[in-house]
């Protein structure tokens, strides 16, 4: 599962809050009285515990088996608990009555528990990380590289075009304009996603999506990132592809290709469509051939 999607979903569960009294609780014919963490019900019949104010790790001890049972009782499913950094102290505490880890942020962990004595429906964290790369060339067919001062091409002399990480909650196409802009100081028009590629175990165990974009130039003054980037240039296209790394490394070369089939040739690639939810009113984006899908919706229209 992608990492937006999971937080979406996270994020959006939350639908009404319990109250946190003193509940009475019935256990081998005895009654209990005992206090509640506060909790709020999710759209999957489990619950979320987002822990906010300190409390002593006994404390949380006896109101979290107060709660589990309680909730085992309502026939919940899966419990999240959201601890935020500052509470670390009861990770411990959850971990023992059973609790796993499933994610974690900066400013939180979030633990997760399945009552129910059936396999767990509970989604697995984000199993992918969203990449980027940037060819950009200008009307000379030059394009835009850069010899980057870490990764496994550092100090190798190696031209290679801007690539980079999606941030949380950006949109490929702006993460694409963004990297070549932080690298080179390059403006640039987004224009299609050419390809793509899958790559496994390549970051902590988790896999890459990494999309190569198409873009067009907008400005042509390069000043390149002194942070990351060792050298940048506009460098013709020929040159580019005579790299003898162009010749070992089938991404090089298939880079080499994209760009020959969109320049001289008739390759058409995605570009973003936008979409406006019915729930929310949010925009998202869909990546079509929109020459061949007009095409095709216009025909139908004749």
């Amino acid at each position: 599962m992608c990492v937006l999607a999971h937080k979406a979903m996270v994020g959006s569960m939350t639908v009404s809050v319990n109250s946190t009294p003193p509940v009475d609780l019935y256990a081998n014919g005895t009654v209990h009285h005992a206090e509640l963490l506060p909790a709020s019900d999710d759209d999957h019949g489990g619950i979320i515990v987002d822990m906010k104010e300190p409390m002593d790790p006994d404390i949380f001890h006896a109101k979290l088996r107060a709660s589990l049972s309680l909730w085992g009782q309502q026939g919940k499913k899966g419990i999240w608990i959201k601890l935020p950094i500052a509470l670390a102290n009861l990770v411990e505490t959850a971990v023992k009555k059973g609790f796993q880890y499933h994610h974690a942020e900066p400013n939180y962990l979030m633990l997760v528990y399945w009552i129910p004595e059936t396999p767990s429906t509970i989604p697995a964290n984000a199993s992918h990380r969203v990449c980027v790369g940037a060819i950009v060339l200008n009307d000379k067919r030059e394009v835009l590289v850069v010899q980057e001062k870490s990764g496994i091409f550092q100090g190798k002399g190696v031209w290679k075009i801007p690539t980079g990480v999606v941030d949380e909650g950006e949109e490929i196409f702006m993460a694409a304009v963004r990297e070549v802009k932080e690298e080179t100081a390059i403006d640039t028009e987004f224009l299609e996603i050419l390809a793509f590629r899958q790559w496994h175990k390549s970051f902590f165990e988790k896999s890459d999506l990494v999309f190569l974009c198409m873009l067009r130039p907008l400005s042509f003054d390069i000043q390149k990132q002194d942070l990351e980037i060792e050298a940048a240039q506009w460098m013709p296209f020929e040159e580019y592809a005579a790299q003898p790394v162009a010749q070992n490394h089938e991404l090089f070369t298939y880079i080499i290709d994209l760009c020959l089939a969109k320049v001289d040739r008739d390759y058409i690639g995605f570009s973003p469509q936008p979409l406006r939810s019915t729930l929310n009113d949010q925009i998202s984006y869909l990546y079509s051939n929109a020459r061949d899908l007009n095409q095709s919706s216009s025909a139908d229209r004749q």
